[in-house]
């Protein structure tokens, strides 16, 4: 195993994960499902890291909601591999709070900030650029991860590519000019045209005590409370948070209150990695083999009839699900909800969230 005493893997696994409703809700978010494979999202995504990582610098970032779950299905991981959120505040004070731990338990951590819900298909480029990304944070860089654009995305934020780098290794890496959080259609596709833009990952490596630095700088209130509240973490067999500390944080996403304006910011961008956010159930598509009529079928018992370009997806064993001539639709049956929606508007799900929100109807969230 490569050299990695200093080198922790931080797992963003909190999130409540919309975009695939019905079937990801609150109590089973994205990353806790079974989409392709026989493993969860969050299954693979510690899988992959422990070719590199040894398990106890393997840090999983979640609530108590979600834990006991994420630690059924890895085994391996033990209750203090879990830093637990009181309540979400934003993928910033999240950050903040496993850098500052991390710098407390060892000065000289460098963290790569992952997540638990994205398809990475090459995993062999996904630990070389982790080196590489390792490599250009200890020399004091932060360093983020990009996806070359396939097309004007919307969803996701873009960064834009400076002049390029020469690190000690051979990878192409550039200065950051900006990011852009999730532009109008028009900017996307002249990003797009530009070229010199990739999209935004999530995903960085950075020293934990220069991006804290950052913090200190940018959201010095943030920074003060997030070192107060490391301070008094307590690790017993798990790690406690102080709740009442932790409620005065401003909920903010790392993306605005930090990597707009941070300094000696560096992107590498990806070839090969065959990533996917899976962010919608349009992204199966692109994950998962279709039939030879375009059709994805994620169901135990179903009878097509002439239909294309369609998702099925049902965990019922008694249920058969029938499609006949219908075309670029979208049908989810979870038992308690059945989604039927055009792959044109799989994203409008979110808004349904909203819908249930306002009408009360708390026990389909």
């Amino acid at each position: 195993m490569t050299e990695t005493n200093n080198f922790y893997a931080v797992i963003m696994a909190g999130g409540g994960g919309t975009r695939l409703w019905p079937l990801s809700r609150r109590k089973r978010p994205k990353q806790m499902l079974h989409l392709f494979g026989e493993k969860t999202l969050f299954q693979y995504a510690v899988e992959r890291l422990e070719n590199l990582f040894p398990i106890q610098q393997i840090l999983i970032v979640t609530n108590e909601l979600q834990a006991k779950e994420l630690k059924e299905q890895c085994p391996q991981l033990m209750a203090n591999n879990f830093l637990l959120e009181p309540q979400a505040k934003g993928t910033a004070p999240a950050i903040g709070l496993a850098a500052a731990y991390l710098q407390k338990i060892n000065p000289a951590a460098v963290m790569a900030v992952l997540t638990a819900d994205h398809f990475i298909g090459n995993e062999n480029k996904f630990i070389h650029y982790l080196l590489a990304g390792k490599d250009l944070a200890l020399q004091d860089h932060l360093v983020t991860l990009g996806i070359d654009p396939t097309y004007p995305a919307t969803q996701y934020g873009y960064i834009q590519q400076g002049q390029k780098i020469k690190p000690s290794i051979k990878i192409d890496a550039f200065h950051v000019v900006r990011f852009k959080e999730k532009p109008e259609i028009n900017e996307a596709k002249s990003m797009l045209k530009q070229g010199h833009h990739t999209w935004n990952s999530g995903m960085f490596v950075w020293k934990a005590g220069q991006i804290l630095q950052e913090f200190k700088r940018q959201i010095p209130e943030t920074y003060q409370l997030i070192i107060n509240i490391a301070d008094k973490i307590r690790k017993d067999e798990k790690f406690f948070i102080d709740a009442s500390m932790w409620e005065k944080l401003s909920a903010d996403t790392i993306d605005f209150a930090i990597m707009e304006n941070a300094k000696n910011v560096v992107v590498i961008p990806t070839v090969d990695l065959e990533w996917n956010d899976v962010g919608s159930w349009n992204s199966l598509f692109e994950v998962l083999t279709p039939d030879k009529d375009g059709n994805v079928i994620v169901a135990d018992q179903q009878i097509n009839l002439g239909s294309q370009n369609s998702l099925v997806h049902t965990g019922s064993q008694e249920k058969i699900v029938v499609t006949i001539g219908v075309k670029d639709l979208v049908v989810v049956d979870t038992g308690d909800v059945l989604l039927i929606c055009s792959k044109e508007q799989a994203q409008d799900v979110r808004k349904i969230i909203e819908l249930l929100k306002e009408s009360g109807l708390n026990q389909y969230l």
